[in-house]
């Protein structure tokens, strides 16, 4: 009989994106005789599941209806029951419902992560869901906050005791995401590769409202207007998929941007992409702590990022890059001009930014962080990552 508690990991869905590049990395790296692990999509997961590496993982759709879907949550209560896992650990508001469907099972404790905020409540300040995360207080045993912004606002706003709150951030694979000192030019489109002198900006994340790769856009059609000759030299790189991807292409067009912004969907070799920038962006309206941000300081780039949520907390202005303002397409039109004409601050910067997330941010010291949590719960002793794979 396996003796590993079994820790069942609900999410609306197991797609690309942030939280659930976290969960798959997470599983990966965990040591495999210290814990089993199940995921549980509320709705459906995509090809991403495949990047699940670690033995025995199993991942479960129940095809949830959009609303109240009580036939849903009775499959899950029904599944629960069968699978008796000594932990579920739910993911953001989306999932956090679906702790009510372990009530009453013996035995249980729950985790619930904070990963980022909707779209539709980006200061965390929507009645309905302090309402009710205020009242799922009383059944969660410890919460996962990925940045302080978080971890401050569950105590502050939703009122969560700072004894049940942990601040743990996420992790970058540093030999995966690495300077290169030769770019690899090749994959830029060939009518890009005719020019000599071109300046790269890009940004990766999924193409929904709360990226807003809409503001990139307009603020490099200001370029055009304001610096014409460093517009000229720049190529803005969107890589990702979503429902905006038809608006974005269309305001392409309307901004007459399409010699110089290459939209090339969901790509396998982000890594490299990466090495062809000169400069990473990032203009969401929200965040947690972005992975993308992440990957880009480990691959030595300089971040533009709007100071929202977890940014501020990965970039510190004029050391590894620059802070704008959330939906202000002239405040980063001029951190882009700023960074793009002076290549010796870029250069200072982005190597900056590797030192800066390969002494803070590394996989083995957010699973360690994760199974002591786990540790905690359970009355289980804890050891690192390191220790319990080597």
């Amino acid at each position: 009989m396996d003796d590993r508690p079994l820790v069942a990991h609900i999410i609306y869905a197991l797609s690309t994106g942030g939280l659930e590049n976290g969960l798959v990395n997470i599983i990966n790296r965990s040591p495999p005789q210290r814990y089993r692990h199940v995921i549980i999509c509320l709705t459906t997961a995509d090809e991403f599941a495949h990047r699940i590496q670690a033995d025995n993982v199993t991942v479960i759709e129940l095809h949830k209806r959009e609303g109240y879907d009580l036939h849903c949550y009775a499959k899950l209560r029904r599944l629960l029951k069968e699978l008796r896992p000594a932990i579920i650990h739910s993911r953001n508001m989306a999932a956090l419902e679906s702790q009510l469907c372990s009530l009453w099972l013996p035995g249980i404790k729950r985790v619930h992560g904070e990963h980022g905020r909707e779209v539709n409540d980006l200061d965390g300040s929507n009645w309905k869901y302090l309402a009710f995360r205020r009242c799922m207080r009383l059944f969660i045993h410890r919460y996962i906050a990925v940045s302080k912004d978080l971890a401050q606002w569950l105590v502050a706003k939703v009122g969560v005791s700072a004894a049940k709150v942990r601040q743990i951030y996420n992790g970058v694979d540093h030999s995966r995401f690495t300077p290169e000192t030769v770019k690899p030019l090749a994959l830029l489109p060939a009518q890009w590769q005719q020019h000599d002198g071109i300046l790269v900006a890009g940004t990766v994340g999924r193409l929904t409202p709360v990226k807003d790769q809409q503001l990139l856009l307009r603020a490099v059609a200001t370029l055009r207007e304001s610096d014409p000759g460093l517009a000229a030299r720049l190529r803005l790189i969107i890589v990702g998929d979503g429902p905006l991807y038809p608006q974005l292409e269309q305001l392409v067009e309307q901004l007459a941007l399409q010699d110089c912004v290459w939209m090339p969907g969901d790509r396998k070799d982000v890594p490299d992409l990466l090495q062809v920038m000169d400069v990473f962006v990032l203009p969401s309206l929200g965040e947690g702590i972005s992975n993308t941000v992440l990957e880009a300081m480990a691959s030595g780039l300089p971040v533009i990022a709007t100071a929202v949520g977890g940014n501020v907390e990965l970039v510190e202005e004029g050391c590894n890059g620059s802070l704008v303002p959330a939906g202000d397409h002239r405040a980063l039109a001029n951190a882009l001009a700023a960074l793009l004409t002076d290549d010796g601050q870029r250069i200072r910067q982005g190597h900056t930014a590797r030192e800066r997330v390969c002494q803070r941010f590394d996989w083995d010291r957010t699973v360690s962080a994760y199974l002591q949590v786990y540790d905690e719960l359970l009355g289980r002793s804890t050891v690192t990552a390191k220790e319990s794979t080597g």
